[in-house]
């Protein structure tokens, strides 16, 4: 079986927020090929898993409609152990994300989701 999520430690959820501590398994399928001498992890999988959580987690609407003031700051590498952070904001249609660790902010944004 194909490994395409991060394993996670630890949740905390509420109405509109969610706290993950995730660790980024150096055998997730995405690391294949990214810049193989530094593996990183792509910034569409970062999208895709903020996306995931969000509608798994606080159910955020089903279908993606963009995303906006998207910034990647700092590398995400194999078992590297990062905290996402969203949340829902469902009158605006967004979710916010943020990928964190000891060593900063690793990304950022919003993504416009609908019905």
């Amino acid at each position: 079986m194909t490994k395409r999520k991060p394993t996670i430690i630890e949740q905390a959820i509420t109405d509109h927020h969610a706290t993950l501590t995730l660790r980024v398994d150096a055998d997730i399928l995405d690391f294949t090929g990214h810049f193989a001498q530094f593996p990183l992890l792509p910034g569409v999988s970062q999208i895709d898993w903020a996306t995931y959580y969000g509608q798994q987690l606080l159910q955020a609407a089903p279908k993606f409609a963009g995303m906006e003031v998207i910034k990647f700051q700092e590398p995400i590498t194999p078992d590297m152990v990062i905290t996402l952070k969203l949340e829902w904001v469902e009158d605006k249609q967004k979710l916010y994300f943020s990928y964190l660790s000891d060593a900063g902010t690793h990304s950022s944004g919003r993504i416009k989701l609908g019905y």
